[in-house]
């Protein structure tokens, strides 16, 4: 049995989603940005993976050393490039779709470090 004590915010209706941990709103969560992602070795990773997707493909791009503004921008511009949908989570952007080989020349023509990873 839980304490009484031990109730966490999780929602409010002013300011949205809170912060489990500090109670903050996401936004202005400051334990967040403390917990940011690691840097890795400067080296964009771009796969292709099924697994728990019910056997659709989705073409993964790990290690970007971008804030999630930037992050979220870049995945924009990647799907329209691709012409499908995706999304962003955990510093990885998902395209729908098997696109390894034109997300891995247009992040090179960007400039990043990118190599193509799986097999």
């Amino acid at each position: 049995m839980k304490s009484q004590n031990s109730s966490v915010l999780v929602y409010s209706t002013e300011t949205g989603r809170a912060c489990r941990d500090c109670g903050q709103p996401v936004l202005a969560c400051q334990c967040k940005a403390q917990a940011a992602r690691p840097a890795g070795d400067g080296t964009v990773r771009v796969s292709r993976e099924t697994k728990g997707r019910g056997g659709k493909g989705v073409t993964l791009v790990k290690g970007l050393t971008l804030n999630d503004a930037e992050l979220t921008a870049l995945s924009k511009q990647l799907k329209a490039l691709c012409g499908s949908g995706g999304t962003v989570k955990d510093g990885v952007i998902e395209v729908q779709g098997d696109h390894c080989d034109k997300l891995l020349a247009h992040l090179l023509k960007l400039g990043h470090r990118a190599k193509r990873a799986g097999g």
